[in-house]
């Protein structure tokens, strides 16, 4: 019955309050944040911030002056429309599920918090970085939707800027539990479960 009603549009507009749920949840856990005790510096935090922002860009924004970027990839009709929101639906449940169980230890940036802890609960029982993999997973869900090259070229920026950014924090957590973070690392993928 949903499927019939839905056009391009509506699950659009889905996705993005979807997303919008995601922000407020980000918004109101940012205040139970623990105290930094080391980060990245800025120029380590804009290689991958300025990707991110580009990424997110070309899939919401608007381009009038790159018409060729607004090509479709993907079938303009109703079971792509409706198996992209399900990716998305997914994809921020994924996410937000991933950060409450990470609680006051989240940083926006690569951080080390007073008393940090090594979190293996919830997602983090199989995904290193359970956060990216649903951003990523809810990214590739609204590209569906939106089917323009532009936010396929967007969701393999986030893809990068995740790398860059997950390299970067296992650096700082390897240093802070060493083998306690090692055995974790032999259990778990890093954007995806370990299956072996």
């Amino acid at each position: 019955m949903i499927a019939l009603q839905m056009n391009a549009d509506a699950a659009s507009l889905w996705a993005e309050r979807l997303w919008q749920l995601l922000m407020v949840v980000w918004v109101v856990m940012w205040f139970g944040m623990k105290r930094a005790k080391k980060r990245e510096s800025w120029g380590e935090r804009a290689q991958y911030s300025v990707l991110v922002i580009l990424g997110f860009f070309l899939l919401f924004g608007r381009l009038r002056n790159w018409e060729w970027l607004n090509d479709r990839l993907l079938p303009d009709v109703v079971q792509v429309w409706v198996a992209g929101l399900l990716l998305t639906a997914l994809g921020v449940g994924i996410a937000i599920w991933a950060r409450l169980n990470l609680g006051s230890n989240w940083s926006g940036t690569v951080t080390l918090k007073a008393g940090h802890e090594l979190v293996r609960k919830g997602p983090y029982r199989w995904i290193r970085h359970p956060i990216y993999t649903g951003i990523l997973l809810g990214m590739v869900g609204t590209a569906m939707i939106k089917g323009h090259l532009r936010g396929w070229i967007g969701v393999a920026l986030v893809l990068v800027a995740f790398y860059i950014k997950a390299r970067r924090e296992e650096k700082f957590l390897r240093e802070e539990f060493g083998a306690g973070f090692e055995e974790h690392a032999k259990k778990t993928g890093m954007f995806l479960p370990k299956w072996t």
